[in-house]
């Protein structure tokens, strides 16, 4: 499936691997999950995507996504849309498709093999449009949940599908392995 000569780039639906991934009962250990790209063949980027709510003075992802930022991963953000639906819940929508997309059709003469990170059937076209270029594409997704994280023409259209479920004992850790909190962390919540 990789070539150890191939240029490769990881492109991460920060929203849709964390929910497959809680899904299947584990957390990702981002660490392991770059190590072990980097063992298949030439990682040339690692991307992750995210939307952010403004608004919140501490977000639960930030803690996250300062460290993707500081260990080899390049964090792509942008604010948060919340609105009001038709029933009168508030949603939160932060799609980042179209980051995603432009980022890597910008690559296009560097990169091998492209590893996307999501089950959105909407990245099927890019994936076609990747491959007229000549290049590969695998999909981490999976469809050990019910229902499937993936969308069919998705899993179709990639040259590969890599069930996250698969990678489990690579990349993964259960919930109940998280590092432990620091102390200054605790004493920052409870000041007034």
């Amino acid at each position: 499936m990789f070539d150890p000569r191939e240029k490769i780039a990881m492109f991460i639906d920060g929203a849709n691997l964390y929910a497959t991934s809680r899904s299947l009962g584990f957390d990702i250990d981002y660490r392991k999950l770059l190590a072990s790209f980097q063992e298949k063949a030439y990682l040339l980027r690692a991307y992750y995507y995210t939307a952010l709510v403004e608004d919140q003075e501490y977000s639960s992802i930030r803690p996250l996504i300062d460290w993707l930022d500081y260990n080899g991963y390049k964090v792509v953000t942008k604010p948060a849309k919340e609105f009001t639906d038709s029933s009168g819940r508030r949603k939160i929508k932060g799609n980042m498709d179209i980051e995603l997309t432009i980022d890597a059709l910008e690559l296009i003469e560097v990169v091998d093999h492209y590893v996307i990170f999501s089950g959105d059937g909407d990245f099927r076209t890019l994936v076609e449009t990747l491959q007229r270029k000549g290049r590969k594409v695998s999909i981490v997704s999976t469809i050990q949940s019910q229902p499937p994280m993936i969308s069919d023409e998705l899993r179709r259209q990639a040259d590969n599908f890599i069930d996250l479920a698969s990678l489990q004992s690579e990349i993964g850790r259960a919930p109940s392995e998280r590092p432990p909190r620091r102390p200054e962390q605790d004493s920052h919540e409870h000041e007034t």
